[in-house]
């Protein structure tokens, strides 16, 4: 079986391509930090606390990813691990190893991902309807232990 399960933050914001024909499909690229667990003893890891890991969407996945991730954001992704080669430029082969995006979603909510110093992509995000109008509120407890119903609500109740 091949799974993958990360959860990291964004090194910087997926770079997204689109491909070539008459149907083309959004590919996105980026880079999950994962933070490591514990290092072993005596192993020299140059302070490296985390490993850096390339991951690649398609399709609504990929626009989903251009669209919401941005650079710092934490996220969890599911997917497979990919191997491949090419001949670059000068020659040589270039071996790669891809976690290929089965899934991906946020693991932090808004608040938690500013307040670590990312705005996590919703500086601009704008509510779709207007907020619901505001319900009156139950007024405080009395000497029971009991909170006391408002009047006009009844309808408002799931029970008779």
């Amino acid at each position: 079986m091949n799974k993958v399960i990360l959860m990291g933050r964004l090194t910087r914001n997926p770079e997204v391509r689109y491909s070539a024909g008459d149907s083309s499909m959004a590919i996105a690229r980026y880079t999950l930090a994962v933070d490591r667990r514990f290092t072993r003893r005596g192993e020299d890891n140059n302070g490296a606390t985390a490993d850096f890991i390339p991951c690649v969407a398609f399709g609504r996945s990929a626009e989903f990813a251009e669209k919401y991730f941005h650079q710092g954001m934490k996220v969890v992704v599911t997917g497979r691990i990919q191997t491949g080669s090419y001949v670059n430029k000068d020659g040589q082969k270039v071996y790669t190893t891809d976690v290929v995006v089965e899934d991906q979603e946020f693991a932090e909510s808004k608040a938690s991902s500013m307040a670590n110093g990312s705005n996590g992509g919703y500086s601009d995000y704008q509510p779709s309807a207007p907020a619901p109008a505001a319900k009156p509120a139950p007024s405080a407890a009395v000497g029971d232990g009991f909170m006391n119903i408002p009047d006009g609500i009844d309808e408002e109740l799931p029970f008779d």
